[in-house]
This record gives C-alpha cells, structure tokens and sequence, in this order.
C-alpha cells in the first residue's frame, strides 16, 4: 500500500468530533527522539516528514517550542519531573534526577493507568561517559581540547536498507506488541518511546571512549532529502564569535577547515535520520489505528534538544542558538484542535502539568511549567491561561565553559553567562537575525536591563552558578581521589586524549590551578 493511501485512510478514520468524557480518559503515547531540531515540523522543504505532517495536520503544533537544557540527561529530568535543571540540581549528564523521583507516569499509573516506558528514558544519575562527566567537571579549568571525533558522514546499505537504528527498530517494535496486547483491557494506558535518533552515532574508529560524531544513514532515507534545498550556514570569523562559542567550536572539533560540500553531506545526513526517526513514529500511529484505539489517544511528539548540524561550526547541541534548543512540539487527539499551529513560547517542562491537566489528575503545587490545554483543547472551559510569555533554558554541562542561561520572550533571545560579569550577554533580534549572527546587546542597554530583571526573577543565577561550581570541584576532585596514582594515566586517556598528551604536564597544571586556585 502506498504511502498517501495509507494517510488518506488514517485522515479518513481519524474522528476530530471525538472528546473524552470523565468516565473515558484518554490513552497518552509519547515519542521522544533525541537531537531533532523543531522547526522541521513546521517550516520544511528538506525532508520528507509524512508522519509529522499528519500530527501537524490531525493536531497542534507549537512552533516555539524549547529545551529547557540543551543536553540529554538533564531536558529529560526537566521533563521527566516539571521542575528547572537548577531545582532538581541536574547539572549534567552525569548529574540528575534520583531514581525515586516522582514522574508524571508514576502519578498517572498511580491513578489507574496501566504504563510503559520503553527505550531511552535517561534522565537518572550516574549514567554517560567517564570522559563525559569529567569534561563536564572541569570546564571551569584553563583547558582547550577537542573533546569529540570531528564530525564525519557513514553511507550504509543500498536503497532497500530501511533499518539503520536497529535498536530504535527494535524498542518501536516493542511498543507496537505492546499496544497490541494492552488495548483490548478497556483500561487507559500510558506509552512513551524514547529513540536514539536522530542523535549522531559513536565513532567508532577513535575507539572505546569515543563520543557521537558520526551521521549515518542509508541510500533510501538519504532519498528522502531534497538536496537542493539544503542552506549552508553562515559562520563568523573566530575573530568574531562569543568566547563561549568558540570554546564550543574547539572542544567539538569544528576549529579546521570544512568544504561547503562536507557540510551540506553532513546536513543531509542529518535530515536523512530524521526521515527515519519520522518513519517509527508512523509505525506507532499505525498500531493505534490497527487495534482501534487511535480516536481515544492523545500522541505526543516532541525530543529533548535540537541538533545544531553545522550551524555556527558547530554540530551537537550544548548551544543556546535555535538549532541546539528548538524542539519539537505536536499534540494529536481527543479534545485537541486540528491543523491548529500556536506561536505560545513553551518548553518541555510545560509537559508534566500538560499531561496531568488531559488525565484529569491534579498536579503538584510546586511546578515549574504551565498547562498547555488552554492553547490546545476543544473545550471551551479550558481557555484561560497562566503562562508567562517567555520561556527560561540553562545549560551547565560539557562543552561550553560557563553556566549558561536564555530567556526567549517576543522577538527577543537574551544569552548570559555565570555572573555576567566576566564574559559579555548576548542578544538577538530573531525577527530581524534569524541566524542571531548579530550580538545587539550593546546596542540597546534598556532592553538588556529589562530582560536581565525578568531573568533574575526566575532564577537568581548567579548563586546557581555558584552551586555548579562548588559541584564541579567536589565532584572532581572526589573522582581523583578514588583513582590514586592511576589518576595520570586515566585522565591522559579520556576522549581528549589526542590533545591532552601534547603537553600532559601542563594540563594536569591546569586542573591544579583550577582547584587550588594557585598560579
């Protein structure tokens, strides 16, 4: 069967009249992908996203949508808890939520749900690399290593290999059987699918402690992107960029030279496993048609950061820019309005209340985020919000050398860093520089002093990046103590260790000075 035939019947077998009663609450399934950049649900001519399409066509669409931490552990504990990273002390990837922490899937199992959690959920301490935590850790330090495998491309199979993510094939499997063998109780059910893609796959070839720098994809998927439409992003000189930036540029290995031919591969490889990611979530729409349960389910979409793909020589996240933060938002459902896109500035801590609100559970008083039911719901009772009109992200992990801290509301993006004393804010303009190539923050001290007030009322961040450091240091300091005189040697050989070993001496140094504070 084609592919517009099987979405001309799920648009035909799709009843948008359909509103769930108290007696009759709806099934929730949420698909959470890693690294999709969010305005490809909505402004996109790259790639063939038929599923998407279909939630944005059947459903809501929030076209400012945002990670509230750019990186995966800790926007998965924001979401996973509907508090700040700088509430829950989910500084890092290494840093977050404990394992008894209270979920919105607990409350709605709690409250008669049978529930499922399948793939990655990760938003526990403990887990991520050795190279990863301790590059995390001493950020705060005088280094300046490339801490991952220069982004690179892998063509695999032929135009019959579907199948390139095969642990994402495997987990969206399993939810498919387990849709199959829960639907027929009558009992609501909750779902949620956590991909991998389309997150960059580990490098192999640099060995063991390698990090995710290679975009992989096969001949079928890669015929999904229109290359021509493929834009090659604007960089500035190194002159030119923030020093936050350009420390980011350098520990991800972006600082060498890149021919226009190697990034446009490496972003349509990108857009190729987001085809991918789209086609899993055309898997689980399919089962829920299949067994008749579709018309009583609410479908979430959504992913824990964006992926930069080259913008600002950069790939990865970890960066306050659009393509790091912006993610993906849909909704689809009983009581939730068709074809409706929202320009409401949300994040994904928005979601805990979000999803409690459409089971009709009371949340808890102390959340960080806002309903979205009153941008969303048929119901005319639910009109009334209470959302601010901005939206708050942090970031205090790897790869960037400064606490980091965005408040997005209107056309405005306001960046600062630590205290904000030691390294200058950034603002941009977004309706005037989409590509916030221009740091305005000079140009209007009015505004600046206006969002740093708005800022500084959500979040003291000055006190929270003393917090951060305080972490970093005992947690470092911790880890070294409990290697002894296998300290050397370990550290030499994380990830970093084709810089680190051009001067070891000097950067064990560094540290020293860093914890120590001595010259």
């Amino acid at each position: 069967m084609s592919l517009t035939v099987t979405l001309l019947i799920l648009f035909q077998m799709y009843d948008l009249r359909f509103c769930y009663l108290e007696n009759n609450r709806p099934n929730m399934v949420m698909v959470m992908s890693d690294a999709f950049d969010g305005r490809l649900t909505f402004k996109n001519q790259v790639v063939q996203l038929p599923y998407i399409n279909y939630l944005r066509e059947l459903g809501t669409t929030f076209l400012n949508a945002y990670s509230n931490s750019p990186i995966c552990c800790p926007s998965r504990a924001v979401m996973w808890s509907g508090q700040y990273v700088h509430r829950t002390e989910s500084w890092n990837n290494f840093k977050c939520l404990e394992a008894k922490s209270t979920t919105w899937m607990d409350l709605l199992r709690e409250s008669g749900y049978t529930t499922k959690m399948i793939g990655k959920i990760d938003y526990i301490s403990g887990s991520h690399s050795l190279s990863n935590r301790v590059e995390a850790w001493t950020r705060d330090a005088e280094l300046l290593l490339s801490q991952e495998g220069r982004p690179v491309i892998d063509l695999v199979g032929n135009m019959s290999t579907v199948e390139i993510q095969r642990t994402d094939w495997q987990n969206t499997r399993k939810a498919k059987q387990w849709i199959i063998r829960t639907s027929p109780s009558g009992q609501p059910f909750a779902l949620y699918l956590g991909l991998n893609l389309p997150h960059p796959y580990k490098t192999e070839s640099l060995g063991p402690t390698a990090g995710g720098s290679t975009f992989r994809t096969s001949p079928f998927w890669l015929s999904k992107v229109a290359s021509d439409q493929i834009s090659v992003p604007k960089w500035l000189p190194f002159s030119d960029m923030h020093p936050v930036d350009y420390y980011s540029t350098v520990t991800k290995n972006c600082s060498s030279v890149f021919t226009k031919e190697e990034i446009i591969r490496i972003r349509a490889f990108y857009y190729a496993m987001c085809a991918e990611t789209d086609a899993m979530l055309g898997e689980i729409i399919a089962s829920l048609r299949e067994t008749g349960v579709l018309n009583n389910t609410i479908v979430i979409f959504t992913a824990d950061h964006g992926e930069l793909a080259m913008e600002h020589r950069q790939f990865y996240k970890m960066s306050m820019f659009e393509g790091s933060v912006h993610i993906p938002l849909l909704f689809m459902g009983p009581g939730i309005k068709s074809g409706l896109l929202v320009d409401q500035l949300v994040s994904l801590v928005d979601l805990y209340p979000s999803i409690l609100k459409i089971a009709d559970i009371s949340a808890p008083a102390n959340l960080s985020g806002y309903s979205l039911l009153p941008f969303m719901s048929k119901s005319h009772g639910f009109h009334n919000h209470q959302h601010p009109d901005w939206i708050f992200s942090e970031y205090h992990g790897c790869n960037a050398n400064a606490s980091t801290y965005m408040l997005r509301t209107g056309h405005w993006k306001y960046i600062t860093y630590s205290d904000g004393q030691q390294l200058p804010p950034q603002l941009f303009d977004l309706s005037q520089d989409p590509e916030e190539l221009h740091n305005i923050i000079f140009k209007f001290p009015d505004v600046r002093a206006h969002l740093d007030k708005v800022l500084c009322s959500i979040v003291s961040y000055p006190l929270v990046s003393d917090r951060v450091h305080e972490y970093n240091k005992k947690a470092f300091t911790s880890w070294r103590n409990s290697l002894g005189g296998n300290y050397s040697q370990v550290i030499a050989n994380l990830r970093w260790h084709t810089d680190w070993q051009k001067d070891s001496k000097a950067n064990e140094k560094a540290i020293d000075q860093w914890i120590y504070g001595f010259k």
